[in-house]
Formats: structure tokens, sequence, C-alpha cells
């Protein structure tokens, strides 16, 4: 099994380290002094994660308390301005920005969590002050931006959005993916270790991207025409593509109906019409993901499937989580 954790979460071989704007953990360092603890995020995920605590104003050395700031000028290279007085900061936290994503390479980060709406760390739709005064949300936070140019392949997400079911699914599961695959980097760039990788993550990319699923499949393949180094990179890159688009509930339900197809022998008829019942109910909004996927793992159990027990896809991340009850 190439999998960094099991269904249960008493078996976690280790936390997985993600970085994560400090406040968010408690910490006082907001330009009040205050904090934003998110308690899903310190309570929940912090059990399975290691968090590696940022925070870009503070560490560049604007103190606690400090002058708020915003961005102001074009969304697509605003300036960092504090509010009161109109100084500048812009070139002294990118300065800091870009000496602090080089010491974060050391840090293994499989995935970040940001503050939203920060002009420093806020992702998407930050706001973005005119000349006139007006704001528009198409800003990006300075550091935000650094870390995403830097590590476009971690995946990044704010705390605001993981309140989505769907987003917060997708940003766990392409975290564990990204630990998983590591893990695999760290045994050795063999073609073998590859395609055992690949093997059991077919579904899960399948749920994701058709397209990366076919592209992918195809790079395996042809895997002996190619160099190590430049498989393996490749390969990682399409990766987190591929795991990047939403997984929708018509991409599930297309993966549930060929997970069905290894049944067609050993399943009765009242059987394989309960399945297919619920399939549908899912398809038609009436379950949430689990239950499909609860009885296929029930029936992989039961007549003792091994290539559908080695799919990611059917334990992607902890039980405990419960990501897909509500997806």
């Amino acid at each position: 099994m190439l999998m960094e954790v099991s269904p249960q979460k008493g078996n976690l071989v280790e936390k997985i380290r993600i970085g994560i704007s400090a406040c968010l953990l408690g910490e006082q360092v907001r330009y009040d002094g205050g904090h934003a603890r998110d308690r899903y995020i310190t309570d929940t995920l912090g059990q399975y994660f290691e968090f590696v605590p940022v925070c870009p104003e503070t560490e560049a050395g604007f103190g606690i308390p400090r002058e708020p700031m915003r961005l102001v000028g074009d969304p697509g290279s605003p300036h960092l301005v504090t509010i009161k007085t109109g100084k500048d900061m812009t070139r002294r936290l990118i300065a800091w920005a870009r000496k602090r994503v080089k010491d974060l390479e050391s840090e293994g980060l499989c995935g970040i969590i940001f503050k939203s709406k920060s002009p420093s760390c806020g992702i998407e739709r930050v706001k973005v002050y005119r000349d006139d005064g007006m704001p528009v949300k198409k800003g990006v936070g300075l550091f935000a931006r650094s870390f995403m140019q830097h590590f476009p392949f971690v995946p990044a997400e704010e705390e605001g959005r993981l309140h989505d079911p769907h987003l917060r699914e997708n940003f766990v599961e392409r975290v564990f993916a990204l630990k998983r695959w590591r893990s695999v980097l760290a045994r050795g760039k063999s073609i073998g270790n590859l395609v055992d990788f690949h093997t059991h993550h077919k579904y899960l990319i399948l749920s994701h991207s058709p397209q990366y699923y076919r592209q992918m499949g195809k790079l395996v393949a042809e895997a002996k025409s190619l160099k190590p180094r430049e498989l393996y990179a490749l390969y990682g890159e399409l990766l987190m593509k591929a795991l990047s688009h939403r997984a929708t509930t018509r991409k599930h339900t297309n993966v549930l109906q060929h997970m069905m197809g290894y049944f067609k022998k050993v399943l009765s008829p009242d059987q394989k019409q309960e399945l297919l019942e619920v399939i549908g109910a899912y398809h038609q909004g009436l379950v949430p993901l689990i239950v499909p996927v609860t009885l296929i793992n029930h029936y992989v159990r039961k007549y003792d499937q091994g290539y559908l027990r080695e799919q990611v896809y059917l334990h992607p991340h902890p039980l405990e989580l419960k990501l897909r009850n509500h997806a």
C-alpha cells in the first residue's frame, strides 16, 4: 500500500506539515494585537496536520500593534501602503517574502492555509484601492503571491473557503495526495514505484479529471522513453494539476459505476439493484458520497476485491474528518 494513512485515525503514520497564517492558530499577531483562531483548523485538522506558522507583517518587522495597511493601485502588482500615514511598505515585505519562501523549502510543506482578505496573505478577492479611494476585490496578498509563485503545486487555501464542504475536501485530499507522492519520491524514482503509485490512484485522478487521467496513463505507459527525473517531474506536475480540478457529482458517479463493474460476477441480482439504486440516489443529490462509497467498501471486503482494495479513491483521507458526508 502507498497510503500514508489508513481509514482509521489511529493508524496515521505521521502528521503532515503544512504552512499556516499564524493568526489562525490563535497567535496574537494581527495589526491590533488580536488573533483569528479558527477552531476547525486547530481542533480538527490539527489532529492530522503539523502547522508551520508564518506571519508576514510581524516577521517582516512591522511590529505589534501596527498601523493597518491595504493594497493600492494595479490589482496585478499592487503596493502595500499604511492607511493613515501612507507609507509604502511594498519593497520591505516583498524582500522578506522572497527570503522566507526559500527558507520554507526545507520544511517539506504539503499545503498552506492563508488568512482570507489579508493584504499580505489573502489568495483571492483581496480589496485593492484605486486612486479614487474605491476598492475592487481583485487582489492577491503580497506574501501569498510570492508563495504560490515559488511553490506552484503546493495546495493553497484560505480559512474562509474551508467552510465550503467541496473546497474543504478538495484541499485536504490534495494535501494527503502530495504527501503520498513525496513518500514515493523518497523511495526512489523507479518506473516500478511510479506504476505502483499510478495504479493505486487511478480512480482518484479520474474523479477529478478524465482528461488528465488519460494523459497520465499515456505518460506512465511510455515511461521508459523518459529519464527518471524528467518522468517524475512531469508526473508530479500533472498529478497536482489534475487534483486541483473539482470532483463533481457526475465524475464521482462515473467512477462508482466503473467500480461496480468489478462485482458483476459475484453480486446477486438484488445486490446489483441495491448498488445501482444507491449510486443513482447519490447522482440525484439524495444521499452524500459516503453512502455509495461505504457500500462499495463493504463489497470490497466481502468479496476480497484486491484491485479495488488498493484504490486510494475509497479512502483518500481519514474517515474521521467526515469530508464525504456532505459531498
